[in-house]
């Protein structure tokens, strides 16, 4: 694949979780009047934060505020904080700069590992086991949102689902996003596939919106398909491709 610099589409994340400081967030908001595609991104990536703060509330306990207002007064305020240059700051800085609120938005993929909600019904030993299974996953997902040479594409499918993927030759992976992705229905699944000239090879699952990791080796492909299938997916395509974008270059 060849070298493109990142574009501000892949802002939308730090965007939705208040993450930009004053001036990105104006130049982000221009853009978006322009980008239909960023505002149902952002909007997505704020429903789901919303939806992960949720599931892992919990409530304050009785004496907490009583030690809170007991000791505030002995907190240090923090020092008033200088503004930084924002021409000093490449857009691949500003990425890396961003990798946790990527990683928090990018938690879409939690659901696909059993969601956080599930969680807490399940044994202590399961729960840390899940936890640093999903800590990969996202530990995976923000080096390509924030590598230097990521990359990006954005696509529709044939039942409406706006799509993204962003890939990264550096990091040799990419990730999928989908938001308003109908129900699969009973008994079935969304699969991915990478297109390597006329042979799709399997590239993962995800049965909601979200985000994932594509399986496989997306260097070697040139576009990202996605099927309806059945439960468990298939080793080939067993109907006509939902979406079939090209690959960022």
């Amino acid at each position: 694949m060849k070298h493109h610099a990142t574009d501000a589409h892949t802002l939308a994340a730090a965007y939705a979780l208040g993450a930009l400081d004053p001036g990105e967030r104006a130049g982000f908001d221009a853009h978006l009047q322009a980008c239909e595609a960023c505002r149902q991104e952002a909007a997505e990536f704020e429903a789901t934060a919303a939806r992960l703060a949720a599931a892992v509330a919990q409530p304050p306990a009785a004496s907490a505020k009583a030690q809170v207002m007991a000791t505030v007064d002995g907190v240090r305020q923090l020092p008033p904080r200088v503004p930084t240059s924002a021409s000093a700051l490449s857009l691949g800085d500003i990425l890396r700069r961003r990798a946790a609120p990527f990683a928090l938005a990018a938690s879409l993929a939690a659901a696909s590992l059993g969601g956080v909600a599930v969680w807490q019904a399940q044994s202590e030993q399961d729960l840390k086991a899940q936890a640093r299974q999903v800590q990969r996953q996202l530990d995976t997902i923000s080096a390509v949102l924030a590598a230097p040479d990521a990359r990006t594409a954005h696509g529709r499918t044939a039942n409406g689902a706006m799509t993204t993927v962003v890939s990264s030759d550096r990091q040799n992976k990419a990730v999928f996003s989908a938001a308003n992705l109908p129900a699969p229905g009973a008994g079935k699944t969304y699969q991915l596939w990478l297109a390597q000239g006329a042979t799709m090879r399997p590239a993962g699952l995800i049965d909601h919106d979200g985000t994932v990791i594509l399986t496989g080796n997306p260097d070697a492909a040139g576009a990202v398909g996605l099927t309806l299938e059945p439960a468990g997916g298939s080793t080939q395509p067993t109907t006509d491709p939902l979406l079939l974008m090209a690959l960022p270059a």
